[in-house]
């Protein structure tokens, strides 16, 4: 039985060119022109998956996915045109619970065809996700911030960390990654780096939530930057995070373009592969999140052979159980468990 399909976009042009692509590829499709639609609608119908526009009459796609997501749980991927002021939208739409986003056909008109299958790929992953996956709630954390805060004689932050925690996630992440980072303490002794597939223009503006919400410091990558204890940094769209050392020993940032031509830039397997270079892999923790692929999969085993602490998450938490998966089957991790425990133990290894 074919595998059905709402999009929901009021733009007759795009629900014609979403609608044809998902046909040809053998979805039953159906379609409704703003949010209210859509709520109506899959309150009668079971659909496996949806593509939510943002910007539309009546209800919004914001709202929508709020609404769709308290009466009847379905993959939402947002269609969204990828500029900054969209970006920001389309990271309220995965905070209510949206899985993923894709550009709008005909914002990137010069490789056509590459954009169409980005999209059916998104789709593809999103029919696959068990609905029960999406009903993960977050967790306060407030018990264990509250366990790491300074006491009065307690010395200062140190001012190179000795330790570093390396965080790799693709589709789904960026809700977790929002957890990790807003759950960490303001005194937390460890820099924290992070790979999240997005795009230049989510990556600025991920970052800058991030920073809003959390007590230690969140910014987007770019060269130079120190890696010290109090910060998160996030990988730049289009770049990937690689690591040097000072003659003091300080550990910077360096932005390398994608000469290797990996499928994701950034890259979580060349976040890990160098850190392998210039840290110590013994004072390393890895962790690996849910995304499709098998992007940081081999970085795992290559610093888990080498002595680092290295975590990956379950199949029962994970949306997608691709990255992780991979991770683990091939022997790159130390533990495998569901995120919530994931979280105890990167606020624990600040103890």
């Amino acid at each position: 039985m074919a595998k059905a399909i709402l999009v929901v976009d009021d733009s007759a042009l795009i629900r014609k060119q979403l609608g044809n692509l998902f046909d040809k590829a053998g979805y039953d499709v159906g379609f409704a022109k703003n949010g209210q639609e859509a709520v109506e609608f899959v309150q009668e119908v079971d659909f496996d998956a949806i593509t939510m526009d943002i910007n539309m009459p009546i209800m919004d796609g914001i709202e929508a996915v709020k609404q769709i997501m308290l009466l009847k749980p379905t993959p939402i991927v947002m269609v969204s045109s990828l500029t900054q002021d969209e970006a920001d939208i389309t990271f309220e739409a995965l905070e209510l619970g949206a899985i993923d986003y894709v550009s709008k056909p005909g914002t990137i008109t010069l490789n056509l065809r590459k954009q169409e299958d980005d999209i059916l790929s998104k789709i593809a992953m999103a029919v696959g996700i068990k609905k029960s996956r999406l009903h993960i709630k977050k967790t306060a954390h407030r018990k264990a911030r509250d366990l790491l805060k300074p006491k009065e004689d307690e010395k200062p932050l140190p001012t190179k960390g000795e330790k570093l925690v390396l965080v790799g996630a693709s589709t789904g992440g960026p809700g977790l990654i929002e957890e990790i980072v807003t759950s960490l303490p303001k005194n937390y002794p460890h820099p924290v780096c992070i790979v999240q597939h997005m795009p230049e223009n989510f990556t600025s503006v991920f970052a800058k939530r991030l920073n809003k919400n959390s007590e230690i410091e969140v910014l987007e990558a770019k060269a130079g930057d120190i890696v010290k204890p109090g910060r998160a940094i996030i990988a730049k769209g289009g770049w990937h995070l690689h690591f040097n050392k000072k003659i003091t020993g300080e550990l910077f940032v360096k932005l390398s373009p994608n000469t290797t031509k990996h499928f994701f830039c950034p890259s979580v397997d060349e976040m890990f592969f160098s850190a392998n270079k210039v840290f110590d892999v013994k004072n390393i923790l890895a962790v690996e999140l849910t995304g499709i692929g098998d992007d940081g999969a081999d970085g795992m085993v290559e610093l888990k052979s080498k002595g680092a602490y290295t975590l990956g998450e379950n199949e029962e938490s994970a949306v997608v159980y691709g990255m992780p998966k991979m991770a683990y089957e091939r022997g790159g991790v130390t533990k495998q468990l569901p995120f919530k425990k994931i979280l105890d133990e990167i606020l624990a290894y600040g103890r």
